[in-house]
């Protein structure tokens, strides 16, 4: 028995976190034990736990997160452990974990500093100091604008880049803490630098590609606080004693790149100065936001290297240049060995498609990205330092000598999330699919959901994380990287009085968002409660969730007369749908009003349902009635008396089933499935609806039909972007037409996570892992196999531990099943054609292999379409031998025909077959075994 993935916030080890609550999570395995009969949480200040400042113990304690109340203090690290008692007398502790705090609301005594004002370089600050005792303690609290990198003696502190990320420069600016006594051992003399770039702070950024977002002066502010073994203290600070000179970045952007010059100053002076104390710098225009005030304790994860590329293939191209392909699309950078003659200019740009076999990057709009680098002559590792890109092939140019794969290694960076979900299936496509999705993650989990990463956007769009969410906290531990996207978004909605914006940062905030965009504020900390059942998250959360349905409720008011309909702001609607006016209209068919109002039903049931697991009584009544308001409204509003759909839109279904808006549930699943074949089971809905579109037909019971929308091949299609190369999810169906050419520059980005959100319904329906409790405390483990797909493994560590279902359809027509419950968790169990219809299995590995009531070997039945059945030899042969008409028409490939299923062509009179011949066809084709 282990006790693993201790965390606090879901963090490993924080250091100079703001703990706006401090949860306690930990997992179990390998026990011979079911349950715990005992939890013991212990905190100390020293690391052998001689003193104990905290303690909890009961048999309840939850592993997806108990609070404990410890009150903190400033620059403290705090050591804890866990332990736990098993049903079968097992008794394991934890290794000793730790967190630390910063600076909390200590009052600074480093002050901002920064070059004179006339020197507009990209500075590199510094303080040489002495150390002449034993250091028992150092940390160094620092943080800088826009980007900064602190170095020893010239040699990079920690692995962080982009620090300190995307900060709400109006509300607070982060603090990082480095932990420095590993690397002040010497008594010697040392010299700390801070080297700075223009990042999201002050570089062009943002659809209005303003060039001074937040401030125009790159400044820092630090402290680095040093206890000796000898029990004194020394305090080394941001003041008038350090200088400044001018470094090697001639230029940096978050959407330019960079250039790194090292010949940028031969012939000019680059004398030390000293630097400019700011002391009231709030009260400059250019540096209004830098009041030390506004210094917080970090909530952004690390953005590290979590791993590398190498360089696949070396192209040399038709317009005679050099093009390295990474085999990948992602966000990072390159980083090179430079042995140069003095004066080589390297220049490195990236894009994500070749067009015609050439170097291509003009749907990067207005994004330069492009590094520069001049050498000096000296060797040297080279990588910008206050960029990144997004990409999967890079033009070289200026490259002296023949050109090797080995010269290059792609450094991918995202956010230090953990892996948490698995995937893996008898189907390439399919995995390759799965692979898209995640890799759309990583390049857009760079400190703040992003809609891409590579062109003059890369902005945190409120809708995309909204519909994406579910699948990426399938994907990955989220709980800390959402949790500032929160803080963020709230921050945005004080401003906004309740609104919430379209995206963030929203700069100039002119920015405000109507439904599905704004609904992030209720729909994100719902799926956060759903994987991580944390009610002190939905505490910190409230406020956000409520006021925005409060603004809705206020907007509503103000006309007079209620309505109960969200029907006065501008939406993007089902945004990038194929059913809109014209085939590149941006928006789709779907009534606004509709989407809107139903949103705004299901966001406030969010918040009466949260109002009710944080007691908070008053609200869930007064929510609760205006829930039942909203859905009247919507009803009459957009329902006939007999209760159809008035809007017959693949979108309009779709959210009206998943949000269990209806009269009569049956008869929007029949309108649904009847609009689907009139659209010739074509995917006709964008953002809104394509998301949900599997899942909504999983929780309708219509899995072949689900199956079909994921395995289609043709456009448009989730594979259809698979076998035209893709490595990423792109942001639109057609962004790249069938020969290769790319559909649009005006917006069309190749690393899109949006539609990527199918992996919902893969983890959930097909591998079959769903909560039944918030937490995945209690789980679905209910596959729905279809032998298109026979054979799935899948995990997923949750919270609460892993769970494990993998399957197989074996040719014998046997299914095995591999299940496995992690430890104080149960799930209830649903294997198709089993002889027992439910199990609810504890903790433990469980192994089936049975043969089904109903063989999962045959691929069709009398709903199997058409044009399924004309891919098909053996089944072609079949309807062939009855009814040659209609096998006729399937081969032709008429696709308004080709949606009729064998079952609907049994009830059409006019076509020429006999319907005795069709039952027999059917009945042989039903009979088709897969082997």
């Amino acid at each position: 028995m282990t006790i693993t993935n201790v965390r606090i916030n879901g963090i490993e080890n924080p250091v100079g976190f703001a703990y706006d609550y401090l949860l306690c999570s930990w997992n179990v395995e390998e026990a011979q034990g079911k349950k715990q009969t005992n939890v013991v949480i212990e905190v100390s200040e020293s690391e052998d736990f001689e003193e104990i400042l905290y303690k909890k113990e009961a048999a309840d304690l939850k592993q997806n997160g108990e609070k404990l109340d410890v009150e903190l203090k400033p620059r403290t690290t705090y050591y804890y452990r866990v332990t736990v008692t098993t049903d079968a007398g097992e008794c394991v502790t934890s290794d000793i974990a730790t967190f630390e705090t910063g600076k909390m609301d200590e009052v600074w005594t480093g002050k901002w500093i920064a070059p004179a004002k006339e020197d507009t370089i990209h500075p590199v600050l510094e303080k040489t100091f002495a150390i002449e005792k034993e250091v028992k303690r150092a940390r160094l609290y620092m943080t800088g604008v826009g980007l900064f990198e602190t170095y020893l003696d010239g040699t990079k502190i920690g692995e962080e880049y982009l620090a300190p990320y995307i900060n709400d420069y109006e509300s607070e600016i982060q603090v990082l803490t480095f932990p420095m006594e590993g690397i002040l051992k010497e008594a010697k003399e040392y010299t700390l630098s801070v080297m700075l770039g223009k990042g999201w702070y002050m570089g062009t950024f943002g659809l209005g590609m303003s060039e001074k977002n937040y401030g125009s002066r790159m400044a820092a502010i630090g402290e680095l606080h040093l206890e000796y073994e000898d029990g004194t203290e020394e305090l080394i600070v941001t003041d008038e004693s350090w200088n400044y000179y001018g470094s090697d970045i001639e230029d940096s952007g978050i959407y330019f790149g960079e250039i790194l010059n090292r010949q940028l100053w031969d012939g000019k002076e680059n004398e030390k100065k000293q630097v400019e104390v700011l002391e009231h710098p709030e009260e400059q225009e250019e540096t209004k936001n830098l009041s030390v005030e506004k210094l917080q304790d970090r909530l952004s994860l690390p953005v590290v290297e979590k791993e590398t590329l190498s360089v696949q293939d070396i192209i040399y191209t038709p317009a005679e240049e050099i093009v390295l392909d990474m085999g990948q699309n992602f966000a990072g950078f390159l980083e090179f060995k430079a042995n140069f003659p003095k004066g080589t200019k390297v220049v490195l740009d990236f894009g994500e498609i070749l067009q015609q076999g050439n170097f291509y990057n003009k749907n990067y709009r207005d994004a330069k990205s492009q590094f520069v680098y001049i050498s000096d002559g000296r060797e040297e590792v080279v990588r910008p330092h206050f960029t990144f890109f997004g990409f999967r092939y890079v033009r070289v140019t200026g490259w002296p000598g023949e050109l090797d794969k080995e010269d290059f290694v792609g450094k991918v960076i995202y956010s230090d999330l953990r892996r948490t979900g698995s995937l893996e299936t008898s189907d390439a496509k399919i995995n390759r699919l799965y692979q898209n999705t995640v890799w759309g993650q990583k390049s857009n989990f760079i400190d703040m959901p992003t809609d891409c990463p590579q062109r003059s956007e890369r902005l945190g769009w409120t809708g995309d994380a909204q519909v994406f969410a579910p699948t990426a906290s399938y994907h990955m531990d989220t709980r800390a990287f959402f949790h500032k996207f929160i803080k963020d978004l709230r921050d945005e909605q004080k401003v906004l009085d309740g609104g919430m914006p379209n995206f963030l940062p929203n700069i100039g905030h002119t920015e405000k968002a109507g439904s599905v965009w704004g609904d992030i504020a209720t729909f994100l900390p719902n799926t956060l409660y759903t994987y991580f059942g944390n009610a002190e998250e939905m505490e910190y959360c409230y406020p956000l969730m409520k006021d925005w349905v409060d603004f809705i409720d206020r907007g509503d008011a103000a006309r007079g007369e209620r309505k109960y309909l969200f029907d006065f702001m501008d939406t993007f609607g089902d945004w990038l749908a194929l059913d809109g006016p014209t085939p590149t209209s941006f928006k789709g068919s779907t009534n606004d009003t509709f989407i809107s109002s139903v949103y705004y039903y299901r966001s406030v049931q969010i918040v009466r349902q949260m109002a009710e697991v944080l007691n908070k009584a008053e609200d869930a009544v007064h929510y609760c009635e205006l829930e039942e308001k909203i859905k009247k409204a919507v009803l009459d509003e957009f329902f006939t008396p007999t209760g159809r759909l008035a809007i017959d839109t693949q979108a309009a279904y779709v959210i009206a089933l998943k949000f269990k808006v209806y009269l009569d549930r049956e008869r929007i699943v029949e309108q649904f499935k009847a609009r689907l074949k009139q659209d010739m089971y074509q995917i006709k809905c964008g953002f809104v609806g394509a998301p949900l579109l599997c899942t909504v037909l999983a929780e309708a019971g219509e899995y072949e039909l689900a199956y079909d929308f994921l395995l289609k091949e043709g456009f448009p299609s989730w594979l259809y972007s698979v076998n035209l190369g893709a490595t990423t999810i792109w942001e639109r169906w057609n962004s790249v037409m069938p020969d290769g050419t790319i559909s649009d520059t005006g917006m069309n980005s190749l690393n899109h996570y949006a539609y990527g959100s199918v992996m919902e319904f893969v983890y959930a329906y097909v591998a079959g892992i769903r909560p039944l409790e918030a937490g995945f405390g209690k789980v679905a483990i209910a596959p729905h196999p279809d032998v298109r797909i026979p054979e799935i493994a899948c995990s997923y560590d949750s919270v609460s531990g892993r769970y494990v279902c993998n399957w197989k359809i074996e040719k014998d027509g046997t299914f095995t099943v591999h299940v496995e419950v992690p430890f104080n968790c149960e799930a209830v169990v649903e294997l198709p054609g089993y002889e027992k219809e439910q199990m609810t299995l504890s903790a433990g590995s469980y192994d089936f292999s049975y043969e089904p009531k109903e063989d999962l070997r045959k691929p069709y039945g009398r709903n199997t379409t058409l044009s399924r059945i004309a891919k098909d030899g053996q089944a072609m042969g079949i309807l062939g031998k009855y009814t040659p008409a209609l096998a006729g028409i399937a081969a032709s490939g008429d696709p308004e025909m080709g949606a009729n299923s064998l079952e609907d062509l049994s009830h059409i009179g006019f076509l020429p077959f006999d319907p005795a011949a069709l039952e027999t066809a059917i009945g042989e084709i039903s009979n088709i075994v897969v082997e």
